[in-house]
This record gives structure tokens, C-alpha cells and sequence, in this order.
């Protein structure tokens, strides 16, 4: 029997949990260290390669990050910015994603060369909606809050992003989680609840259960940014799968975090079996050397997910999506439009 390819072409592709700091292009980043003068520990790709990519598997989250580290130094003005956000919309389109929701923090790019994060925040949002015209790929942008910054830097991070409220989707929380609990900023998610943004939380990456339930009970969120240590908590488990909280799964970029030995001890099959919204996603595709056809096709399957539930998995990534109900059906009618201007 042959199966349908996967991701199914007759279903939208979507990529729920994308950093465009972690989508820079290799290129971009040595070409953007000679224009601003800016020393990078080598001068040619290749040997760039290994500082700013996960070319093994990294001791953990922070010194994955740190791979970020370096490649936000090269964003020297928002001319920059710009570019990579535009670049990061423009691969997710040679990835065949139909819509994109790319997440970035303001004032992590703008920190190493003193730029202002609403400035950041505005160059983005050009970048992305300059790129989404161009290409006819829907995108969306979610501030990040820097937790690893401290609640004032964060309280900033919100005003940023505040300055351009229409074109920000959603509200996200990264960076050391196991240092900086979520419930810690319960005031600043209140403000974004306030705003209309919805609400997603890296939670259960590098701390336990807990994490989450403060993510879902003290930020308010409603899709979970890799949240593997659920599994440790069976009553967390039922109560996701009960409200269908999108799971946003990252399955490379958790082997390469160390959070799991391999891709076969992901717990995605289990959350899977148990009937949690489980999406697929690369979190920072340049950094990890992935694009999400690779996660559907070689990590997936290596982590024991079965063909429909691959498929179901690519539909719950849809229902999870920040998108209104007309904004969703127009994507599944332009999918379906698509398909027969193909056959």
C-alpha cells in the first residue's frame, strides 16, 4: 500500500512555534558581521557553522540558547532586522508552510548594539508583512518576554510591543524557565490578556509539571510551548487533553536541548495515544539545521508517531493556530483552491 506524502498536501502546513532569532540564516549572519565590522569567531561559513549551530547535542537549554547568543550580535540597526525578519518568513514559504506564527523578543535583539525595542518591534513587523505580500504566505508575530532580563526589562518588553498592539498576535514567555518561574510575571499577562492577545508559555522544558499549571493557571495561556514534563503529572495530563491545550512539540530541538536522549524517548507518542492536542513545529530551524517537512518525515516516524497520527497532528496544528474561525476557513479554502489549480 502507498501512503499519502507527509505533511499532507491537501491539508495546510502550519508552524506554530518558529523564533526568528533562531532562523537566521547562516549566510545572513556572516554577511551582516562583515557589513557592521562585527568579529565573529570565524570569517567563512563552515567554520562559523558550529558557533551558531547545534551541530551535536547541547548540554542543555541555556547553552543552546547561547547559539543565539551570538547570532543576535550581528544586529547592528533595524535595516537588520528587517532582513532576517523577512528571510525567516521567506524560508518558512520554501518549506511549503501555508501560515506561520514567528515569535521574537524585542529587547534581546535589540540589546547588543543599544537599539530601542519598539524600533526592533516596528522592523519587524515590515519585515513579516513585507515578505507575507510578496510570497502570499500568512504570518503572524508573537512578542516574546525575556524572563532571563528581570520584571522591569520585561514590563518594557511589553510596552514595545504595546506601540504596535494590531500587529501582534499573541504573548509568549522564554528563557531560563527553571530560574525565573512563570507565575513571576502573572501582572504583565494580565496586561496582554487585557490588550486582546492570546496567550502561549514556553513551560515544561527545563523545569517540571508545575511550570505548566503556573503557565496555564497564572498567565492565562491556551497553547503550551514544548511542555515535555507533563507526562510526569497525570492529572495535568488529563486536564490538557480535557480543554485541548495546544501542545506545541519541537522535536529536534528537544534532542538537541539533551531534554530527551532521543527522539524515540519523546513523550509525543504518548501525548499522542492520550488525545492531546499535540502540534509540530522547529523553534529555531537555522540553529537546529531542520526545516518542518524534515520533523514530519524523519523525526516524527523516529519518534514512533503512526501515519494518521501524523496526519492528525497536522490538523490540530490548524485548530491550535491564532487564527479567527474566517481567517482559518480562508486558509483551508485557498489550501483546497491550490490543490486543484494543481491537479
Amino acid at each position: 500500500m502507498t501512503l499519502t506524502l507527509l505533511p499532507d498536501p491537501s491539508l495546510p502546513l502550519v508552524d506554530l512555534h518558529r523564533h526568528l532569532e533562531g532562523s537566521m540564516r547562516l549566510e545572513t549572519i556572516l554577511a551582516l558581521g562583515q557589513e557592521h565590522g562585527i568579529a565573529l569567531p570565524a570569517d567563512d561559513l563552515e567554520g562559523l557553522r558550529p558557533h551558531v549551530q547545534a551541530t551535536a547535542p547541547q548540554p542543555g537549554l541555556m547553552a543552546f540558547i547561547s547559539k543565539l547568543d551570538l547570532s543576535v550580535q550581528v544586529l547592528a540597526d533595524l535595516e537588520a532586522c528587517q532582513r532576517i525578519a523577512y528571510e525567516c518568513v521567506e524560508d518558512a514559504n520554501h518549506e511549503g508552510i501555508d501560515y506561520v506564527e514567528v515569535r521574537f523578543s524585542p529587547r534581546y535583539m535589540a540589546a547588543s548594539h543599544g537599539l530601542q525595542p519598539a524600533d526592533v518591534v516596528a522592523a519587524v513587523v515590515a519585515g513579516v508583512q513585507a515578505a507575507s505580500r510578496d510570497l502570499s504566505i500568512r504570518a503572524a508575530l508573537i512578542g516574546i518576554l525575556s524572563r532571563t532580563y528581570g520584571l522591569d526589562a520585561c514590563w518594557e518588553e511589553v510596552a514595545a510591543l504595546a506601540a504596535h498592539a494590531e500587529d501582534i498576535r499573541a504573548l509568549d514567555i522564554a528563557g531560563d524557565e527553571a530560574a525565573w518561574p512563570a507565575e513571576r510575571f502573572a501582572a504583565h499577562f494580565r496586561k496582554a490578556r487585557d490588550m486582546g492577545w492570546r496567550i502561549t508559555a514556553h513551560a515544561g522544558e527545563a523545569a517540571g509539571a508545575s511550570s505548566i499549571w503556573a503557565a496555564l493557571q497564572r498567565l492565562g495561556a491556551t497553547r503550551i510551548g514544548h511542555g515535555l514534563r507533563a507526562i510526569e503529572d497525570p492529572a495535568l495530563m488529563h486536564y490538557l487533553a480535557e480543554q485541548q491545550i495546544g501542545i506545541e512539540i519541537s522535536l529536534t530541538s528537544n534532542l538537541q536541548i539533551s531534554a530527551v536522549p532521543d527522539y524515540a524517548s519523546h513523550p509525543i507518542t504518548t501525548y499522542a495515544d492520550r488525545g492531546l492536542c499535540v502540534t509540530l513545529n522547529t523553534d529555531d530551524p537555522a540553529v537546529s539545521r531542520i526545516t518542518l517537512p524534515h520533523e514530519y518525515q524523519v523525526a516524527a516516524p523516529a519518534a514512533g508517531l503512526t501515519h494518521d497520527q501524523l496526519r492528525q497532528v497536522q490538523r490540530n496544528g490548524l485548530t491550535a493556530a491564532f487564527l479567527s474561525a474566517p481567517e482559518r476557513a480562508e486558509l483551508i479554502a485557498d489550501k483546497r483552491q491550490q490543490m486543484l489549480s494543481q491537479s
